[in-house]
């Protein structure tokens, strides 16, 4: 999907649920940035992000911590668990959320791909690496996830305060 067509409103939010948002206008320009400033800000090998007008983003929980990457651009983010949500250029009428912080990031295919100069070397040999699911060489590593999970789930709570673990770090 390129953009949210329908016009039906799209949610997202932090790992840890303290900080939620809603998107009620259309996506656009699907894609992934590989400038060095995006690998560092996600700490991978690159930022997958979609664009939305500033007027049809809105914060529903909690609030977004901010750094500025430059003099030109801001990037948002969860305070309390450290999830990469927005990134905007100061000036921009648009902001981008990160496809991984919205709650169906199936539904948002990247379409470009930007800052290819600073692309790690290696990264057309992933798709090549072998692969297993989680939990494939321990059998009960699932359920004890699933008994700790502190994660929000990916739908709207009425309520949310992550239970925390006890290694859990302030």
């Amino acid at each position: 999907m390129t953009q949210n067509s329908s016009e039906a409103p799209v949610h997202g939010g932090c790992q840890c649920g303290a900080v939620r948002y809603r998107i009620t206008g259309p996506l656009r320009n699907p894609h992934i940035c590989h400038c060095r400033m995006c690998q560092k800000a996600f700490g991978s090998f690159f930022a997958p992000l979609v664009a939305a007008p500033r007027e049809a983003f809105a914060v529903t929980r909690g609030d977004l911590a901010f750094f500025m990457s430059s003099d030109q651009a801001e990037r948002g983010f969860c305070r309390d668990c450290g999830t990469p949500l927005t990134f905007a250029y100061v000036t921009s009428d648009h902001i981008a959320v990160s496809i991984g912080s919205l709650d169906e990031p199936n539904a948002v295919i990247p379409r470009n791909q930007y800052g290819t100069e600073a692309r790690v070397a290696y990264f057309s040999e992933l798709p090549g690496l072998p692969g297993e699911e989680t939990g494939s060489d321990d059998p009960n590593q699932l359920a004890e996830i699933a008994a700790s999970n502190h994660q929000h789930p990916d739908h709207e709570t009425e309520h949310w305060r992550p239970h925390l673990g006890a290694h859990a770090k302030s």
